[in-house]
């Protein structure tokens, strides 16, 4: 899935789940040292693990993150599915 983020420097998240957990996660844009560890840190984790840890992190006064936009992109994932 490649998701449109809003509110972050990052532009948009490629997130691949199979068989229950994360298989594949890259940032397109934002602080590339922050979102390449992110994106390695979840691969392996179940979507609502992710979820769990990552929902309603903030950058600043966005009032949203690259974490939290992750986590919204999970969300939707799972209704997808």
């Amino acid at each position: 899935m490649l998701y449109k983020t809003q509110g972050t420097c990052s532009q948009f998240i490629d997130v691949e789940v199979e068989n229950g957990r994360i298989s594949h996660c890259f940032f397109h844009g934002g602080c590339q040292g922050n979102t390449q560890g992110l994106s390695k840190l979840v691969v392996g984790m179940t979507p609502d693990e992710v979820i769990q840890r990552l929902d309603g992190i903030q950058c600043g006064r966005k009032g949203t993150s690259c974490p939290d936009q992750l986590c919204r992109a999970l969300e939707q994932l799972k209704h997808e599915a």
